[in-house]
């Protein structure tokens, strides 16, 4: 079983859905993290404001204290006015009713040791009392709130504000308030509900806006793939319209039809490629169909070795454009040279110009060299490489052909000069296309087929060099440029 199965199966293999997934998941992220810092923000200016407020009752309770006026129970938030000395509260309300503070108070008592003290806040749980009443507020009891509090010495009172309030003479009281977080939490929740509603609807809002945008931005790419469909490598002269936006539809769409010229010239290159070669397989078949055919009408009258001879000259030609077209198919498959053998080019060159068979005209082949000249690759490819050379030269020469292997920095340059018509300018890259050649009744009696330059530039190109032809007042001159190794002796 593929484990990759489950994923797929809910995975959308859209890309406007998963584009609209993306989005929608990128913005979840985005906005829960918002949320959660929206939510503390909220809750924390909500306490604040009510720890505000909480410390204004404060104050406000110890002013009435301090004139000897007993605040009333009514209270926006929870107080309670405790003293030494005495069991029930001084005073209090905003919520402690429920507990009764009339009959011990909630709270605890001030030190009597303890002096008057400025605003304290501290964190205080709320004791669970048996005796207090069922109440209507808000359950305050077991709960931990922040408490805020100051003390009042009744030494700083008149004996009569003493009086009023009930308290001892050398008491000490405490007013507490307690910091309810209702209203904070309250608010936090109606924002909670806010921003998960707002965070619902861009969630929706987003994916469809990214749905449709991305379904936009790939019409033109559906266009283009319908196109492309109807291309078949034997006829790919059909070719996409590249939107004038500038972005990278743009870009696709002229990449695509750069390619589809690419195929189309090599479809166009293997029909002439095919066509020649069946043209220059017909023309020694159909010279040896008819020698044999002759020869077999009239039999008695056939000079019989005259027509071995001419079957086996056109059977040597099919062998050689045979061996030539399944060499420049190999060379078509553009594979990495696998020997890894180093070749002394001027050694190769002397062998050669020492070996080569001379026609019946008065040619001179001379090699000229200065030192041995190394190279990477097989030595059998360069053989034929530069054989070719020479044969090209030796169809055209008038007298002699030079061969000349010179170190350049980093480079082997070989050149193979002849004094013959030479090139013309305009034909200078055209002889090196196959099947091509610029004399072609004189090149077909010296039996060549049209294949050896393209031949010898593939071999050039395979071991990654280059061959080019190079001006020349008299004659042609081919000049095969490749990377220079060390000598076997230097490494």
């Amino acid at each position: 079983m593929n484990v990759t199965e489950p994923r797929r199966r809910w995975w959308p293999r859209s890309v406007r859905a998963r584009a609209a997934l993306a989005a929608a998941s990128t913005t979840a992220v985005v906005l829960a993290g918002i949320g959660w810092w929206v939510h503390r923000d909220v809750y924390r200016e909500s306490m604040q404001i009510a720890e505000e407020q909480a410390q204004q009752q404060l104050w406000a309770l110890v002013d009435q204290l301090n004139e000897g006026v007993v605040p009333v129970r009514r209270s926006a938030v929870p107080y309670e006015v405790v003293a030494t000395g005495r069991r029930s509260a001084v005073a209090y309300g905003g919520g402690m009713d429920a507990f009764d503070p009339g009959t011990r108070h909630v709270l605890p008592a001030p030190s009597q040791a303890m002096d008057s003290a400025l605003l304290t806040t501290r964190p205080l749980r709320i004791p669970v009392r048996h005796d207090r009443g069922p109440g209507d507020g808000f359950d305050m009891a077991g709960g931990t709130y922040t408490v805020m509090s100051a003390d009042i010495s009744a030494d700083e009172l008149s004996g009569d504000e003493v009086a009023a309030l009930g308290i001892a003479a050398d008491a000490k009281m405490r007013v507490y308030v307690v910091v309810l977080p209702n209203t904070a939490e309250a608010v936090t929740k109606a924002t909670d509900r806010l921003l998960l509603g707002a965070w619902l609807v861009s969630l929706v809002l987003i994916a469809a806006v990214a749905y449709f945008a991305v379904r936009i931005a790939l019409r033109p790419v559906e266009a283009i793939r319908v196109l492309t469909a109807s291309v078949t490598a034997s006829d790919p002269r059909e070719r996409v319209t590249v939107p004038a936006t500038g972005h990278e539809i743009t870009a696709l769409a002229t990449t695509l039809n750069t390619t589809l010229q690419r195929l189309d010239n090599a479809a166009a290159q293997q029909r002439r490629f095919v066509a020649d070669a069946a043209h220059e397989l017909r023309s020694p078949l159909t010279t040896l169909l008819a020698s044999l055919e002759v020869a077999l009408a009239y039999p008695e009258r056939t000079d019989w070795p005259a027509a071995a001879t001419t079957a086996a000259r056109q059977t040597r030609r099919l062998h050689a454009l045979a061996e030539d077209l399944l060499l420049l198919a190999r060379l078509d498959t553009r594979t990495p040279v696998t020997s890894a053998e180093t070749v002394d080019l001027t050694a190769l060159a002397s062998r050669l110009t020492e070996q080569y068979p001379l026609s019946e005209r008065a040619l001179t082949l001379t090699c000229d060299s200065t030192a041995p000249a190394h190279a990477h690759g097989d030595p059998g490819e360069y053989e034929r490489l530069l054989r070719n050379l020479i044969d090209n030269a030796a169809r055209h020469a008038a007298h002699r052909i030079q061969i000349t292997v010179r170190n350049q920095d980093d480079r082997v340059v070989l050149t193979v000069h002849d004094d013959g018509p030479g090139v013309p300018t305009e034909d200078a890259e055209r002889i090196f296309e196959r099947f091509v050649r610029l004399d072609d009744a004189r090149s077909r009696d010296h039996g060549g087929t049209g294949l050896g330059l393209a031949i010898a530039r593939d071999l050039a190109h395979r071991h990654r060099g280059t061959l080019t032809l190079t001006p020349r007042t008299l004659g042609a001159c081919f000049q095969l440029r490749l990377p220079r190794a060390p000598a076997p002796a230097e490494k």
